[in-house]
């Protein structure tokens, strides 16, 4: 048990907030969208829907693949990522790094329909739209998959690149940091 502290922890979270009635779980029932939380991540931070200046849209297949599978954004850039389920099963898109996604995607295969929901995570239905407003204020390679239990083992993965702004060095902040509300 002491191997994967790391892991424990994140199980012991998600457990207590799956009985916070604002996640969702993995089945075709959405629960009640929770309000927008603004929380730093490594990967950027979550926006509200006016900020987005450019909208980049993301297709994913029952192939277990995601169209483009490699994003391109400037440091500081707020954009909507609109993801189109194109396939006849639930898929998910959510952004980190490959580090919390290899740890969340091992935890997925033990807890199937353990329920989750960040403002960094799409879960799609068959044939709908889901979309993600995300700041990337840090520059850097960072990722995004679907974390389903055997889809990301399938290679269902993507990768996002932040290019530097001008005058910043990768992994400085740029742009604008909101706080929590």
């Amino acid at each position: 048990m002491n191997q994967h502290p790391a892991l424990l922890m994140v199980a012991v979270s998600l457990c207590l907030m799956a009985g916070t009635g604002t996640a969702m779980a993995h089945g075709e029932k959405a629960h009640a969208a929770a309000p927008l939380r603004l929380e730093q991540k490594a990967w950027g931070i979550a926006a509200k829907p006016a900020a987005a200046r450019r909208t980049i849209q993301v297709r994913m297949t029952d192939a277990m693949r995601f169209v483009p599978d490699q994003l391109t954004v400037r440091q500081g850039e707020t954009v909507r990522i609109v993801i189109r389920n194109e396939g006849a099963m639930l898929h998910e898109f959510v952004l980190g790094t490959k580090k919390e996604l290899d740890e969340h995607a091992a935890l997925m295969l033990k807890f199937p329909d353990m329920e989750h929901d960040e403002p960094y995570m799409a879960h799609v239905p068959a044939g709908k739209s889901g979309e993600i407003v995300w700041t990337f204020n840090r520059a850097g390679d960072f990722d995004f998959a679907c974390l389903i239990a055997g889809h990301y083992q399938a290679g269902m993965v993507g990768r996002v690149k932040v290019v530097a702004a001008k005058g910043t060095k990768p992994g400085k902040e740029g742009g604008h940091v909101e706080s929590k509300q």
